[in-house]
């Protein structure tokens, strides 16, 4: 006899949320996290679109840990001294509760879902490392966490992008370095008022902001910046692949990031409370591993489920809903009496009928053009630059309509570059 009907490994957003919809539909479940705490090793940006917590748990947010809800949206292209911007601000953003989105803390976000499932009846247990997979021929039956084996009918992985357990199940191979990124973050606290003023926000209201150009020194790469109650997230995000050629190390480009003449008054007086580090999914479809096998299934980001389209950037979402219908699978598993690949197929079924895999797929060209597409995080910077100082500046040299100062920027690009790099990028994203 089983010690547990599941036991999941990790206690991020897809594992919560999987042992909390497993508990609620009376399986015995274990949820092992290796961190200190919930939450002390993730490493997002913190932005929660609502829409998969408020389908499990309606009306979240009421009672979550949950910092602003985003009404301004922000892209910008930065150079060494410039900003330009796409600057949206809507109440409209909010839209009904599931179209709503939020910065979170993810140390007290992550604590507050996991409480969900253990309130539910689930057992939660860190730090517990998982080491390795017990296996009967074929079949993971259970998990190794230090001297203990711990036996279940299903294991759910849910253990991050460097899902070594998923790579001992067979399901995952070795990620290779054009599949991941090396994100850095800071929290930086401010007071609530400096951050409404600065932001232009009320209280309750959120921005989120993505950078392109100077954080990654042109590489690829980018920055973010979200605002919380009352303190700023902001980091970077850098192409493993491209780190052999970067000439400075990840921390001091977040420290320049953290100098821009556009970011320095936003931080002024800022206190830096916590600082941490991560790898982080950016090759989309193209990293999806096996999803299941004999007893064992695949979730979040350790299923590479994460999407970055250079606007938006996507992960606790896919990562929520892949949780909650691989404890689906599970349930049905149960209720069948077979837990082996076949019986837990529905997961993958799911997963490919839900907006999870259909968006992966819509956006399966997005990851090769980001990675690609060298003038984004260098020539349009610049360029953008060069045709706002043109068009803004106003001198004794006698003026020419707007389309004769812009032309000269775009002929230096290259037209026939801007028409491929258009045409690939409205194919991709």
């Amino acid at each position: 006899m089983p010690d547990y009907d599941a036991i999941v490994v990790g206690g991020g957003p897809a594992g919560s949320a999987a042992a909390y919809c497993m508990a609620r539909d009376g399986l015995n479940v274990l949820m092992l996290e290796r961190g200190d705490a919930m939450g002390s090793k993730n490493v997002s940006g913190g932005r929660l679109y609502a829409h998969s917590l408020e389908r499990i748990i309606p009306g979240f947010a009421a009672t979550a840990p949950v910092e602003r809800q985003v009404v301004r949206e922000t892209v910008s292209l930065l150079t060494e001294e410039s900003s330009v911007s796409l600057d949206f601000t809507s109440s409209r953003l909010a839209g009904d509760a599931a179209a709503a989105s939020y910065t979170v803390l993810r140390a007290e976000f992550d604590a507050w879902l996991a409480r969900q499932a253990e309130e539910a009846g689930c057992d939660v247990v860190n730090p517990a490392r998982v080491d390795d997979l017990l296996r009967d021929g074929t079949e993971v039956v259970g998990v190794v966490a230090g001297e203990d084996e711990i036996t279940a009918e299903a294991v759910v992985l849910a253990d991050g992008v460097n899902s070594l357990l998923a790579q001992k199940a067979g399901l995952k191979k070795e990620l290779s370095p054009r599949q991941v990124a090396v994100g850095a973050k800071e929290i930086i606290e401010l007071p609530r008022e400096a951050i409404n003023d600065r932001f232009g926000l009320a209280d309750g209201e959120g921005q989120a902001r993505l950078f392109a150009g100077v954080p990654s020194r042109g590489l690829v790469g980018g920055g973010f910046l979200y605002t919380n109650r009352e303190s700023i997230s902001l980091g970077i995000v850098m192409g493993v692949s491209e780190l052999c050629r970067a000439t400075e190390r990840v921390p001091d480009m977040l420290e320049s990031f953290k100098a821009h003449p556009a970011l320095r008054p936003l931080l002024a007086g800022g206190r830096t409370v916590e600082y941490s580090a991560h790898l982080v999914p950016e090759a989309g479809l193209g990293m999806l591993p096996e999803l299941v096998g004999d007893r064992v299934l695949v979730a979040g980001d350790a299923a590479g489920l994460c999407l970055n389209l250079g606007y938006t950037v996507r992960g606790m979402d896919l990562a929520i809903a892949s949780g909650e219908m691989a404890a689906q699978a599970v349930v049905e598993a149960k209720a069948r009496g077979d837990f082996s690949r076949r019986g837990l197929a529905g997961y993958a079924t799911r997963l490919a009928e839900s907006f999870v895999l259909k968006d992966l797929k819509t956006y399966s060209k997005a990851p090769d053009f980001i990675e690609h597409t060298a003038r984004l995080y260098t020539t349009y910077p610049a360029l953008a630059e060069g045709i706002l100082l043109d068009l803004f500046r106003v001198t004794n040299t006698p003026a020419a309509r707007a389309f004769r100062r812009v032309l000269p920027h775009l002929k230096r690009t290259g037209l026939l570059n801007l028409a491929r790099d258009g045409w690939k990028g409205m194919g991709a994203i």
